[in-house]
């Protein structure tokens, strides 16, 4: 009988080590995947900010390398990002009562093309946008526009981190 638990208690053990092997924290399913590219995505805004095109790139790269067991290479990734930024402006918000602005936004927006090379009925071509508000008397230079890029980059790349791997 003790011979009997111990086969039943090592194949649970096994089965259970087993299926966490593919459990992901993030919910991210790469399937059979093991690599993953993520081209240059070029600024065609109309106002160009020196930098951000270079800046957005390496933070979708790190995003998913720090959310997946996926090996990033520069060619012939099974997974493949690209797209470019197409919009990079700052609107007015809200009005003071000396009709001057109040609060300025910040809005990027970036068209990715996604390609799973091994299952393309996942591809997609979509467009993610997000914004940051700031003081209007403040101007978007230094750490400023640091701390604005940071958090539009953080929100456009887990969208499309949640848009190509996950189900969510």
């Amino acid at each position: 009988m003790t011979r009997f638990l111990s086969i039943i208690t090592v194949l649970l053990m096994s089965l259970s080590l087993s299926s966490c092997m593919s459990y992901s924290f993030t919910g991210a399913d790469t399937g059979d995947a093991e690599t993953f590219q993520v081209n240059f995505f070029q600024n065609n805004a109309d106002l160009v900010e020196p930098g951000i095109d270079r800046a957005f790139t390496i933070s979708l790269q790190d995003l998913i390398q720090n959310q997946t067991s996926l090996s990033l290479t520069n060619t012939n990734g099974d997974l493949i990002f690209e797209g470019e930024i197409t919009q990079f402006y700052v609107s007015p918000m809200s009005a003071t009562a000396e009709n001057t602005a109040a609060q300025s936004r910040l809005t990027i927006a970036v068209n990715v093309r996604y390609y799973n090379t091994l299952e393309p009925e996942k591809d997609f071509e979509k467009r993610f946008s997000f914004y940051y508000d700031y003081p209007a008397q403040q101007q978007l230079i230094g750490a400023n526009l640091e701390t604005a890029l940071d958090e539009i980059y953080t929100r456009i790349t887990q969208d499309i981190f949640n848009a190509a791997l996950t189900d969510w």
